[in-house]
């Protein structure tokens, strides 16, 4: 269990790392895995709970980008398992979190804070089903502030009185741990306390056009951390800009890096039939051997694939997210 003494010693500067199968032994599965292999197609008996598969996709890039990224991995989930599949793509993060809790899709990828909130929201109503794996077997990455290169800021004290752009209240990456991270540091992350202004730039790919746009002198983003720099790293929203021509990384500059964040999941509404989760966790792990282009598409870049995850391994950021709605009260 999370407690508030573990939070002092996040606070202390202990890791934000995941800490996989802590509370009891247990072997998730992995795509990796020799035996790993895609679900035989055809329709399942929970099709009959399930007529149709509806998946929520997260803001933070335009609509038509993400309709095309997501279109292989819609009919491929059709074909395998004979059911109509929808896509409904939010204008931004709370519009999935309201989305599972009125009941109105049955799956949807997450940030871990997106995860968090939702199964607040629902008392449990979601579960989580696989996370990615990073190419170090890691199923972390970070959250980087970055800023115009020709700016002349090259380290965080630089930003004393500059404008931050966070990406969405819903996004770990771009607000929920950045926000607590530079807390603990000492600076205060309200509007006119360290920075002169602060804002929502409405997500992630947003955040850093409005950087290079000079609307923002910097904005906190997410990436792998892994893999070239100078290419958006191996997998991440700055990747998926620069795969995207949107953006040439000698444009930028890096001046904070995270603490490693744990992957957000693929999650399911709970209530949902058992085999259904199951299915949707063997197609996810195959996903990578057995259509790799898909699987680069939906998640910006690549890594080894997936492997299985439990709710347990979220509890720290339900947590902080716990943390941060009793601040904003206290605020309020």
């Amino acid at each position: 269990m999370i407690t508030r003494r573990t939070l002092a010693g996040l606070a202390a500067g202990a890791t934000l790392a995941p800490r996989l199968a802590a509370a009891q032994a247990w072997t998730p599965r992995r795509t990796l895995d020799a035996a790993t292999a895609m679900p035989a197609a055809g329709r399942r008996p929970w099709a009959d709970q399930v007529p149709q598969l509806r998946i929520g996709l997260l803001g933070g890039e335009n609509e038509a980008d993400r309709l095309g990224r997501f279109g292989a991995y819609r009919d491929l989930l059709e074909r395998t398992f004979g059911v109509p599949t929808r896509l409904f793509p939010a204008t931004d993060y709370a519009g999935v979190l309201q989305a599972f809790s009125a009941g109105q899709i049955e799956m949807s990828s997450l940030g871990a804070s997106g995860y968090a909130g939702a199964w607040l929201d629902t008392n449990g109503g979601i579960e989580p089903l696989v996370v990615p794996e990073e190419n170090d077997g890691s199923i972390s990455y970070v959250s980087v502030l970055v800023v115009r290169a020709d700016s002349g800021i090259t380290t965080m004290e630089q930003m004393r009185g500059k404008s931050l752009a966070w990406a969405d209240p819903n996004s770990t990456s771009g607000y929920l741990i950045p926000r607590f991270a530079l807390r603990r540091s000492g600076i205060g992350v309200e509007s006119g306390q360290y920075f002169s202004r602060t804002g929502f730039a409405g997500g992630h790919e947003q955040g850093v056009v409005a950087v290079l746009q000079r609307q923002y002198d910097g904005a906190v983003t997410w990436a792998s951390g892994q893999g070239e720099v100078s290419q958006g790293y191996s997998r991440g929203n700055l990747r998926a800009m620069v795969d995207k021509g949107m953006l040439n990384m000698s444009d930028l500059r890096i001046i904070w890096t995270s603490d490693p964040i744990p992957n957000g999941p693929t999650a399911a509404r709970t209530a949902l039939p058992a085999a259904f989760k199951e299915d949707m966790k063997l197609f996810h792990l195959a996903l990578p051997k057995s259509h790799p282009d898909i699987y680069q598409q939906i998640e910006r870049g690549g890594g080894t694939g997936y492997r299985e995850v439990r709710h347990q391994d979220f509890e720290m950021i339900v947590e902080l997210r716990r943390e941060e709605a009793a601040a904003r009260r206290r605020r309020s």
